[in-house]
C-alpha cells in the first residue's frame, strides 16, 4: 500500500498545478488533482506559494488544510470508482440527486472525515457501514 509522507502529498499537488498551469503533460493522477485544484479557487494562492509546503494549517489558524481537502477529494474519487466500501457509488447517485458533484463530494468528506476520526479515536479499524450510513442520512435530507 502506497503511504506517502506529508512532503511527498504537498509536492504532488503543487507540481500537479504548476504543470497545468504551464500547459505541461499530466499523469492521469495529476490531471485528476489539477481538476480538483481548479475546483477550489481558494487554494491556488498556496498551491502557487514554495512556502507553502511548509506551512501548518491548524484548526486554530482557522484555515483548511488545502493538502489534505484535496487528499480527500481523491480519496472519494477512489473509493467511488471501485465501489468500496461496498455501495458507495449507490449512495453517491442518491446525493446526486439533489447536489452536483462537487457538494456531494463535501457531504461523504465530511462523513470520512467523521469514520476516520472516530477510528483513531477507538483505536479500531474504519466502520464501513457508519460511514455509509452517515452519507446515507444526508443524501434522504433535502439541504
Amino acid at each position: 500500500m502506497f503511504n506517502p509522507s506529508k512532503d511527498q502529498v504537498r509536492s504532488f499537488f503543487t507540481d500537479a498545478w504548476r504543470k497545468r498551469r504551464a500547459g505541461g503533460v499530466l499523469t492521469p493522477l495529476e490531471t485528476m488533482a489539477a481538476d480538483l485544484i481548479a475546483q477550489h479557487p481558494e487554494y491556488h494562492t498556496d498551491l502557487e506559494d514554495p512556502d507553502a509546503s511548509q506551512r501548518e494549517y491548524t484548526v486554530e489558524g482557522g484555515r483548511t488544510n488545502p493538502f489534505l481537502h484535496l487528499s480527500m477529494h481523491l480519496a472519494i474519487q477512489e473509493q467511488l470508482s471501485i465501489d468500496h466500501p461496498p455501495g458507495i457509488r449507490a449512495v453517491w447517485e442518491q446525493l446526486l440527486r439533489s447536489r452536483d458533484e462537487h457538494e456531494a463530494a463535501h457531504v461523504i468528506m465530511e462523513a470520512l472525515g467523521e469514520v476516520v476520526w472516530e477510528a483513531q479515536r477507538l483505536g479500531k479499524p474504519l466502520d464501513s457501514d457508519h460511514y455509509l450510513d452517515l452519507i446515507r442520512r444526508q443524501a434522504t435530507h433535502d439541504h
